[in-house]
Order: structure tokens, then sequence, then C-alpha cells
């Protein structure tokens, strides 16, 4: 097949892959080619596919080792990496995870020894307005630091903790047996050698071994910093739409929707290493 196409999507981050169908595997060529636009754009979007579980799982495992689903629901499929986002109900339950509203930014898995590396998220339904996600550059919102901010946190670390049960898709108190894992502040891409800022608003708590209120001023400082829109693009969903992200160098955040709309999307996600 001929080399893809790739027209990028926003000044901040992104781009389009044309001339791939994804029903079909690709030439290793043409995955290569997808995989340095990849490192390239941090996120890829593939328009107009019509693709299975099967083959969705396929691509993605091109990428790496498959990270099986960490919160189980009603609606989760017969493979252990493939996970429904969706609000349609079935007997009063939502028949996916993550079903309503609103979701801060975050970093897919940063609470966990290994996050995800990368997120394949594919649209079956979406609603008439709303329920789009917003995808930010961490390697932009890090250039863009003042030095003295690049030099107050370099070396830190930061504990990531998310409590799926009570505060899925918003900040609020953890539980005690809520997953964390430490990370650094800002993290080195293994592909690429870029640094990017490695905090989020929905799963960063604390920054380790500073006093809670400054670590906590430091922090309100980098979320405001690294959610301004010169950062973001906001992708909104069509059915057949793919988007590939990387976790390692972006945040995706999603907005609010009507709870009367259908919204059903199909998740796999690859495992990353640890953050260095």
């Amino acid at each position: 097949m001929a080399t893809p196409e790739t027209v990028p999507l926003s000044p901040a981050i992104g781009a389009e892959i044309r001339g791939v169908d994804l029903r079909q595997p690709l030439p290793p060529d043409a995955f290569a080619a997808v995989r340095d636009a990849w490192h390239a754009h941090c996120i890829l979007l593939f328009r107009d596919q019509r693709i299975d579980d099967g083959q969705q799982v396929r691509f993605a495992a091109g990428f790496g080792e498959l990270s099986p689903v960490l919160h189980r629901h009603g609606g989760h499929t017969a493979h252990p990496s493939v996970m429904l986002i969706s609000n349609i109900r079935r007997d009063g339950k939502p028949i996916g995870a993550l079903p309503d509203g609103e979701m801060y930014f975050h970093s897919d898995q940063c609470y966990m020894p290994r996050p995800s590396m990368a997120t394949l998220l594919y649209a079956i339904e979406v609603p008439r307005q709303g329920g789009n996600t917003l995808f930010a550059n961490m390697y932009a919102a890090y250039a863009a630091l003042p030095e003295p901010v690049k030099r107050r946190i370099a070396g830190l670390t930061a504990r990531n903790v998310y409590d799926y049960a009570a505060n899925p898709t918003r900040r609020g108190a953890a539980g005690a047996d809520a997953a964390s894992a430490v990370h650094p502040v800002v993290r080195t891409h293994p592909a690429t050698g870029r640094k990017a800022l490695y905090v989020n608003r929905l799963m960063t708590e604390q920054i380790v071994g500073l006093p809670r209120a400054e670590s906590d001023d430091l922090l309100a400082m980098l979320f405001e910093h690294q959610e301004q829109r010169r950062f973001v693009y906001e992708h909104v969903w069509r059915p057949g739409d793919l988007i590939l992200w990387d976790n390692r160098c972006t945040l995706h955040a999603r907005t609010d929707f009507d709870s009367a709309e259908r919204r059903l999307l199909r998740r796999v996600a690859v495992l990353g290493e640890k953050p260095c």
C-alpha cells in the first residue's frame, strides 16, 4: 500500500492519518510510518473506520503489550483488554465505564507503576453535542514553562491516586484503598527523548517531599498552565473515528453532554514502561 497521508489536526497537537483501512493488517512499512507519525504528533485520528473488537486489538498490539482492563463493569467484553465507555443502561445499570458528564484532564493509568503508553478509543455512537475529548500537548506545556519553574520542578516526583469507585471523573478525596503510584513531575519520552509534564488535575495528589500547602500551590499553577487552550485540540467525535494517543506526552479530558443521548466508545490500552 502507499505511504499513509498525514494531515495536521491543529497547531497544538495531533494529525489525521488518511489512506489506512484498519480492518486489514498494515504492512510493516505502513505501520512504521504510522508509529513515526504518532511519535511526531502525539495523537492520531483515523476517520471512517469500521472495525470490530478483534481488529482494534490487533492494531493496538502492534504498539506493545496490551494492558488489561483495571476496573471491570457490567458491560465488559470477552477480551481482557477491551473496555466499553458508555452511558447506555440496561436494567438501570450502565453497560460501560465512565458513563456520564465532564471528566477532568488526566493521563491513563498514571496511578499504576507501569502506566499505559497508548490508548486507542473507537467511536460507535456519539451524542449530537458534547462528549468531546480535549487533548493537551505536554511537550509544549513543559517547553513553555519559565526557566525558574523548570529548575524548581526538576527531579521532583508526585503521587498519583485514582479512586474509580468514588471519584472517577472529577477530583475528590480518595479512599484508603485507592490505587496510587509515584512518578516524576517531568518525564522523558523513551522514544523521542523529549521532556513532558507528567502531572494532571484528576489524579495527581501531592508532590513528594513538599509541605501540603506548597505542593497544592505548585500543582495548581501547573494545572492551570498545562490546560491552556494554546496547548489543546478539541475533538468532536463521529461514528467510525479511532484516535490513538500517547499517554506519555499528552493529557485528555471530556466535555459534558446530555445524559439522555447515547454515547458508546470502545477502548484498548497498551502497557507502558515505568516513567523516568
